[in-house]
Formats: structure tokens, C-alpha cells, sequence
């Protein structure tokens, strides 16, 4: 055994301690998987939900507190853990950034007023407590009390030590020091990181992101089991130029028992993006794994909602279009349309309809330019426009003939996708699917300005296309109204 290893073997211990009172008592290790803790926290927050749904009807309508009123009323305690699911999901609930304290509390706070007051909105398949505005502050009061109650337990234990993953990290360069602040920002409190392995004999001995290069492929198999590592990260970019010792040493690992994760499958799974420059030659991390069967209904249900949004949009539009015009009009003179050039499907342009949000001649002799924050070509009316993402109202036309969806990336200019393609691994596979008036990239990184925010832009889009589904699509229009609603357009 190494000098490293048998410095592991005296600090880490197969179990953790904790003290009651002068006591010390022996806490097993029981290192949980990111799923399973979403797990257990959804089952958490469904249960107090309907704990409290439960403790106001015993205690304002008479309702016994048992699993009979269960029974008797289904319906009513399945609607409201269906709003939950559809809401918390939607507004961050189950954010791994948010599972500390205080975050892990005011996280809920929006997801359940939602569900709440959407929940007593409902009539006939729920209970009758809107009139009575003491059972209706009841009601939320518990809600929200059995809720954070739920999460600070959740916060306090959970994050204890014992119930960490602790993790080695195979691969000390670029890769490797993505996952790490990947891990630092998003899941810190459900990982202990040990350190690095990695053959490269400048690393050894050298701290890099604060964490120190433990030994070569060599020393994998004593540290695993010395430190008492729960995971092995394997941030090797291109895999295919693995050594064979090291090849060797993580097959002995995955023999020993140790599970192995690889960096792009860890990293998507805490960050909801693909880290496209560290895939390689992995194509299985960035395609789609769904059956063609599946595909198929998944592509007619998004087709048809598609169209019955776009039918109810453009009946928006045309009762505001005699406002907006004449908004538009007097800001500033020109057309109330603007048609630009996009790239649709398949690598296929298109005209995208929008109303006018900038002044004539925003663009010198109609070279393509980034759109900034306080952009100044952007009139008064055109800040409001964006703001509330009405200007993209009339791309329901777009919809409609099929060369966009309601979700999906959203569409670039051409003389940008140009460039974006030279530049960025993988820019391409946006073009598999049909671009949206609302995506993932855009909800959690907006518009873009430059080729950094196309990069971050880009990683959300791919886990979207990755991992699309009807359930995710509802997921990103809530985010989406909620932007508009609360004017943080660009």
C-alpha cells in the first residue's frame, strides 16, 4: 500500500460518528444516489401536502384524520399530488443548488402557493374550502409549515457525512476540473470529493481546484478502498486513448464492487445541460435512447398541442394586434412585422415572424449582430414587447406551417449558426429537431450575446433533445408564462 493510501486508511473510517450527549454512537455509511434523494424528497413533500390537506378537513369539516378519507375521496389527494408534481418540478423544487439552508425552504414557497391556490380553483373534484377564508389560510399555513418542516429536516440530515457520496476523480485535466465545480455549485452538500487520479506524472502531488492529485492508476484500487469511496468519476474526455493500466485499474474497481460514473452522465444529471466539450467520441451521451415507437407518439401529441396552442395564440394576437400597432406606430416609424432568416430542421431556413421591437436600420447594410442586454436600437415599446415576449407572438404563423414548435431550441440566424458550427463541438444536432418559440436553453440562459452564452446555450438545448418528452415541454411552458408575467424577457 502507498504513503496516500495508508494516510486514508487512518483518517477515514468505515463509519462515521455522532455524539448524543457524551455519547458516541456508530452511524453506518449510507451514501445516497442523486435519484434517490429526489426520490425521498418528493415523497416527502406529496406526504406533508396531503397531511396537511387531511388535518383541515378533520379539523374545519369534521373528516376523520385516517387513511379512510383516503379512500372515500381519492380524487381529491391525487389532484393535489399531480399539481405538485407538475409545479415543483417546474419552479425548482428539486434543485440540487437549492438543498441547503435557507434555499431548501424559500425554494418551495413558489411551487406551493401555485399548487395551492390552483388546487382550491378547481371545482367539484376538490373539497369545498374556498369560501371560508379561515380554512383556505389554513390550509396554505399548514401547507407551507409541514413543507419546511420537511425540507430543514431533509437539509440537516441529509447532508451529514455519513449519507455523502464520497467520490475519487479519474482525471486531473480540463474534465476533471469541470466536474468539480460542476459538483462545488450545484451538488456540494450530496458529495465528499477526495481527489484526483491521474497518470500524468507533472500532476502528481499538486492541488488543482483545491483539491490534491492522489497517485497514478496504480494507486486506484488501495485508495478506493483505503478512503472509503463510495464513487469513482471518470473524467477522461476522449476514452477511446485510455491507457491499458488504467483501463485495467477501473475494471478492477467495477469487479471490486465500486460504482463507476461517468463525467458526462454525472454532470448533465446535476446541471440539466450535456457538457459537450468533454463528451469525445461518446455518442451515446448525447442521442436520445427512447424507441421508435415511443418517438413517434411523442412527435404526434407535440404536433397536435402544437397546433392547438398556435390556434389560441394567434386569437391573442388578433384581439391585441389594434394596440400594438398603434404602440409601434407612434414609438417609432416603420413596419408593425419584421421577418428574418432563421435555421429550422434539418439545417433549413425559414422566415421567423416577429412585431418590431428595434429602429429602422438596426443592422449597417444587414450584417448580423448579437442582440445585447439595454440594447440601444431597441425602441420604448420594443423593451415592453420583449419584456412580456409578446413580440413573438406572431411566430405562431411559423408554428402553424410546421417550421417551428411551440418548444425547442430556439432558432438561430444563419450568418451565426455559420461561425457557431466551426466553433462549437456538436452546434449541429440543434438542427435534429424543430426549433421553439420556448426552450430550455432560453429559460435558463435567455437570448445569448456572445459565443459563450451560445456555448452554455447550446449544453441546455442538447439535454432538452436528449431528453424530451410532453411532461418536460409543460415543465418549460410554466417557466416560460412565468417570465412573461413577470417581464424578465430580454
Amino acid at each position: 500500500m502507498t504513503d496516500t493510501a495508508e494516510h486514508f486508511t487512518k483518517s477515514s473510517k468505515a463509519v462515521s460518528l455522532i455524539s448524543i450527549g457524551s455519547r458516541r454512537m456508530p452511524l453506518a455509511h449510507l451514501p445516497l444516489h442523486i435519484s434517490e434523494r429526489k426520490i425521498l424528497l418528493g415523497l416527502s413533500d406529496v406526504s406533508m401536502l396531503n397531511v396537511a390537506l387531511a388535518l383541515v378537513l378533520r379539523l374545519r369539516m369534521g373528516a376523520p384524520f385516517s387513511w379512510r378519507i383516503v379512500l372515500v375521496r381519492p380524487q381529491w389527494f391525487i389532484l393535489l399530488t399531480l399539481l405538485w408534481l407538475l409545479f415543483g418540478p417546474a419552479f425548482d423544487a428539486y434543485s440540487l443548488r437549492t438543498s441547503r439552508l435557507p434555499g431548501s425552504i424559500l425554494c418551495i414557497v413558489k411551487p406551493a402557493l401555485l399548487t395551492l391556490f390552483t388546487y382550491l380553483l378547481i371545482p367539484y373534484v376538490t373539497p369545498y374550502l374556498l369560501p371560508s377564508r379561515l380554512t383556505t389560510g389554513m390550509f396554505v399555513v399548514l401547507s407551507l409549515g409541514l413543507l419546511s418542516l420537511s425540507r430543514a429536516l431533509y437539509a440537516l440530515i441529509l447532508a451529514q457525512p455519513p449519507f455523502q457520496r464520497r467520490a475519487l476523480i479519474v482525471g486531473a485535466g480540463r474534465a476533471g476540473r469541470t466536474i468539480v465545480q460542476a459538483i462545488r455549485k450545484n451538488a456540494c452538500t450530496e458529495y465528499q470529493l477526495i481527489g484526483y487520479i491521474d497518470d500524468d506524472p507533472a500532476k502528481q502531488g499538486e492541488s488543482i481546484e483545491g483539491l490534491p492529485v492522489l497517485g497514478t492508476s496504480r494507486d486506484l484500487i488501495p485508495l478506493t478502498r483505503a478512503s472509503n469511496v463510495s464513487e469513482v468519476i471518470l473524467a477522461i474526455t476522449h476514452l477511446h486513448k485510455i491507457s491499458p493500466n488504467l483501463l485495467q485499474a477501473i475494471l478492477d474497481c467495477q469487479r471490486s464492487g465500486f460504482r463507476i460514473t461517468f463525467m458526462p452522465d454525472l454532470y448533465e444529471q446535476i446541471t440539466g445541460k450535456l457538457p459537450v466539450e468533454h463528451i469525445g467520441y461518446n455518442l451515446q451521451a448525447l442521442l436520445p435512447s427512447e424507441g421508435s415507437s415511443t418517438a413517434r407518439l411523442y412527435a404526434g401529441l407535440k404536433r397536435s398541442m402544437d397546433i392547438a396552442i398556435s390556434l389560441v395564440g394567434l386569437v391573442i394576437l388578433g384581439l391585441l394586434l389594434p394596440f400594438i400597432a398603434l404602440a409601434i406606430r407612434f414609438d417609432s416609424p416603420g413596419p408593425i412585422f419584421y421577418a428574418q432568416w432563421r435555421v429550422g430542421k434539418g439545417g433549413k431556413t425559414f422566415r421567423l415572424f416577429k412585431l418590431r421591437t428595434m429602429i429602422l436600420g438596426a443592422e449597417r447594410e444587414g450584417e448580423a449582430v448579437w442582440t445585447e442586454r439595454e440594447d440601444s436600437r431597441v425602441t420604448r415599446v420594443g423593451r415592453i414587447l420583449r419584456a412580456t415576449h409578446i413580440d413573438e407572438l406572431p411566430q405562431f404563423i411559423n408554428v402553424l406551417k410546421g417550421e417551428m414548435s411551440i418548444v425547442g431550441p430556439r432558432p438561430e440566424r444563419p450568418e451565426f449558426v455559420a461561425k457557431l458550427e466551426k466553433l462549437i463541438p456538436f452546434y449541429q444536432l440543434r438542427h435534429s429537431v424543430r426549433p421553439g418559440m420556448a426552450g430550455w436553453g432560453l429559460v435558463n440562459q435567455g437570448y445569448g450575446s456572445s459565443f459563450e452564452d451560445a456555448l452554455i446555450k447550446l449544453e441546455y438545448d442538447l439535454y432538452y433533445i436528449k431528453h424530451q418528452s410532453i411532461y418536460f415541454d409543460l415543465l418549460i411552458l410554466l417557466r416560460t408564462l412565468e417570465e412573461m408575467l413577470l417581464f424578465r424577457g430580454r
